[in-house]
């Protein structure tokens, strides 16, 4: 049986932009012309989003946010140099990104040869131009493609990307546990979900517009539920533990997003929600997961969540439960960032 580590992390955007910059999204997200008029000011919100967003636009609150977020990454990327994996699976949303009009697919295993891509712009690590390059493992990822098609999971696969060259769940979860600038050379295979579902075409998998409504016969297919990628999540770490690679398995995203939230008029995320489905996670009420009702994730703006449906499928599947775990709440930097690290015994 070969040995599994089990990893999760946020990708979150803002954090590769300066610190003065975190709030944009929920800047944004104050333009919505029906925005209720008491929410249009900080007057009238909770009292620690107020607290939270203080005299300077949440800078200083940004500076303690990163803080945490990068203690945990650390904390992660010491873990994965300790297991020394023969490679990474990444579960990851698409946010419009390689998947279109044209495809989009439930989900996706890459099985390229090598990955290419770019740091963003005005970043943090002042780098300008830098291109990282990183090697696949498609021996793997077709092994995997194979074996779930057997097991009844119709799992899509690729050889060369369709419109980009990877999504930011996987290019963000790369260079935020690099973040230190050691070096990353670890083969990954990256396994795209279609997590936005219903707002991947409609909303472009991003934010929202606010210059028209999108009525529901505009909206897309639902996303793969729950079950089935706790399902998926279960069987590629089965498969994974009988086969002769090391491998670390990773979910890559935040939870609630506020831009996602309509109970919340988007401009704060779901945290109560989201400290339940973290309760269930630290408890390993895996029923929890497996039976949380797609309707409940899109009502919490959870559509991230479900890459972490695959991970806790996978911890079930091993008997494993989290050996630390941590959840960064906020008001004002747009969604909850969960971590989790649980390696094998």
């Amino acid at each position: 049986m070969a040995d599994i580590l089990a990893l999760g992390i946020s990708h979150y955007p803002p954090l590769t932009g300066p610190d003065e910059r975190m709030s944009w999204i929920l800047k944004r997200m104050l333009q919505n012309p029906r925005l209720p008029l008491g929410l249009r000011t900080p007057a009238g919100w909770p009292d620690a989003m107020r607290v939270e967003w203080g005299s300077d636009e949440g800078t200083c609150s940004a500076i303690r946010h990163r803080a945490e977020l990068v203690a945990w990454l650390r904390r992660t990327r010491a873990a994965l140099d300790a297991f020394r994996p023969d490679l990474v699976l990444m579960w990851g949303d698409d946010q419009y990104e390689n998947f279109r009009e044209d495809i989009v697919p439930p989900y996706c295993i890459s099985a390229y040869d090598r990955f290419r891509f770019a740091s963003p712009p005005g970043n943090v690590w002042a780098e300008s131009g830098k291109t990282f390059d990183l090697p696949g493992h498609p021996e793997a990822a077709k092994m995997l493609t194979g074996r779930l098609i057997e097991e009844g999971f119709d799992t899509a696969y690729a050889y060369k990307a369709l419109h980009h060259p990877l999504g930011h769940a996987f290019t963000n979860a790369i260079l935020y546990l690099d973040y230190d600038r050691k070096g990353f050379d670890y083969p990954i295979i990256p396994f795209a979900v279609n997590c936005y579902g219903r707002r991947v075409i409609a909303q472009r998998g991003g934010l929202p517009t606010f210059d028209k409504v999108v009525a529901e016969a505009d909206l897309d297919p639902p996303a793969p539920t729950p079950r089935r990628l706790f399902d998926l999540g279960a069987a590629t770490a089965r498969i994974l533990a009988q086969s002769p690679y090391r491998v670390a398995l990773l979910a890559s995203s935040g939870w609630s997003h506020a831009f996602l939230t309509a109970k919340n008029h988007y401009l704060y995320p779901d945290t109560p929600a989201d400290r339940r489905m973290y309760d269930a996670l630290c408890a390993a009420d895996w029923d929890c997961w497996r039976n949380y009702p797609s309707v409940a994730v899109e009502e919490s703006g959870q559509q991230e969540i479900l890459n972490w449906m695959c991970l806790a499928g996978a911890l079930s599947e091993l008997g494993r439960t989290p050996k630390e775990a941590g959840l960064v709440e906020t008001w004002i930097f747009n969604s909850s960032k969960v971590f989790l690290i649980a390696p094998p015994p």
